[in-house]
């Protein structure tokens, strides 16, 4: 049997949603996690967490004292957190390194309305920014259409998904694939998508209130058709909170909103806890499917399609319908020092930031090879990062934080 892990659940002012009486607590070790669950995640309870005397008489949690200032260290208020003070971007107290990642669940924060109305952020290049070519980038390929996914989205694609967050500039919205987890094989909690899609890079820190839900809107409704639907119509299976997420030592030195810069270590891999309870089954359970992510994917001309699949945002789209590219990639080179990436003709847009990029992998089997990093402000085409030693050490990291 796996461990629950200890967790506790900011909630939303005014909500009337029932906290489970499981114990809520926080494990703090050299990590801090702030995430809610009622239900197995595979992670071990810490030594000196809490016991059950942290339930009180009417079945409600209290958030003992010594975990309250453990957060206080970290600059967390969660009284002040779940009550908004999430909303500060002070750069004083944006938390940058990857231990300080602080994700509370905020129950029904990410309601239909605020995930319609997300945008995509601005991860864009002009053709002129790319100057620090190694002498082996390709022609700029041809434009290759965008092809709505047929709904629904879960029978046809569902591991694809959308990553939900917040940043100074506002509600954001990226894609994301289910990936599987070789420390809980068939019960993965874990997602991949682009480093800018939860880390500000050079600029900044962690993004805050970062969510996947699987197979938005998987009907494949338009916006006008999304007003006043319930949360089961955007979110069939579920809403489910980033408990760690982890990116690059690169993307976070160099990651730039504009130009390239660390884009050829742009990804970046979250471990999820649904914001209820899902039974005790995992992600990949709930949605049955992840896609195994191959890190020693053949070469650019080895390679003979790629698929990308996302929720393009910005215009002529508009991030609620999901849409796929495919091609031959070329290379794209952008600076000396960094790997080669993978280009394709795409129309897709801003929104698809994160999305998966599937090919035969090492095996020929279906597998992810890379994600949506960034494109040229006209559109016509994407790249993304190879998948190699860099990204296989994030990866793994976070597999073996929740390994059973």
């Amino acid at each position: 049997m796996r461990s629950i892990r200890p967790s506790f659940t900011a909630r939303r002012e005014g909500s009337t949603r029932r906290t489970s009486p499981v114990l809520a607590a926080v494990a703090l070790a050299s990590a801090l996690v702030l995430t809610a669950t009622a239900c197995d995640s595979g992670a071990s309870v810490a030594d000196g967490a809490p016991s059950a005397s942290a339930v009180d008489g009417d079945g409600k949690i209290t958030i003992p004292d010594d975990i309250k200032d453990q957060l206080k260290e970290h600059g967390i208020d969660l009284d002040k957190w779940r009550d908004g003070d999430w909303k500060n971007w002070d750069k004083d107290d944006w938390l940058r390194e990857a231990e300080d990642f602080v994700n509370p669940i905020i129950e029904d924060l990410w309601d239909p309305d605020r995930m319609r109305e997300a945008e995509q952020p601005d991860q864009s290049v002009d053709e002129g920014d790319l100057s620090g070519d190694q002498g082996v980038t390709d022609p700029t390929p041809e434009p290759v259409e965008a092809a709505p996914v047929p709904a629904s989205y879960h029978a046809n694609v569902p591991e694809a998904g959308k990553v939900f967050f917040d940043s100074p500039e506002g509600t954001m919205v990226c894609s994301a694939t289910v990936v599987k987890d070789p420390a809980n094989p068939g019960k993965s909690n874990m997602v991949w998508t682009a480093g800018h899609c939860v880390h500000a890079g050079k600029s900044g820190g962690w993004y805050r209130n970062i969510a996947f839900v699987p197979s938005y809107n998987d009907a494949g409704k338009s916006a006008a058709e999304l007003q006043g639907v319930s949360p089961e119509e955007v979110a069939p299976y579920g809403i489910w909170w980033g408990d760690w997420v982890q990116t690059s030592d690169q993307w976070i030195e160099q990651g730039g909103a504009t130009g390239g810069d660390g884009a050829a270590y742009d990804f970046a891999v979250l471990h999820v806890t649904p914001e209820e309870g899902s039974g005790g089954k995992s992600l990949e359970e709930t949605v049955g499917s992840a896609l195994p992510v191959d890190f020693a994917a053949p070469a650019v001309p080895e390679v003979d399609s790629l698929t990308a699949t996302g929720y393009p945002a910005a215009a002529p789209f508009d991030g609620q319908r999901m849409y796929r590219c495919q091609d031959k990639p070329g290379r794209l080179s952008i600076a000396a020092a960094d790997p080669t990436m993978y280009r394709i003709g795409c129309t897709m847009t801003g929104g698809s930031s994160g999305g998966g990029w599937v090919a035969a992998g090492s095996d020929g089997k279906p597998a992810l090879v890379s994600n949506t990093s960034i494109g040229p402000v006209t559109a016509g085409w994407l790249a993304g990062p190879r998948l190699g030693e860099e990204a296989k050490s994030v990866f793994d990291a976070v597999s073996g934080k929740f390994a059973p």
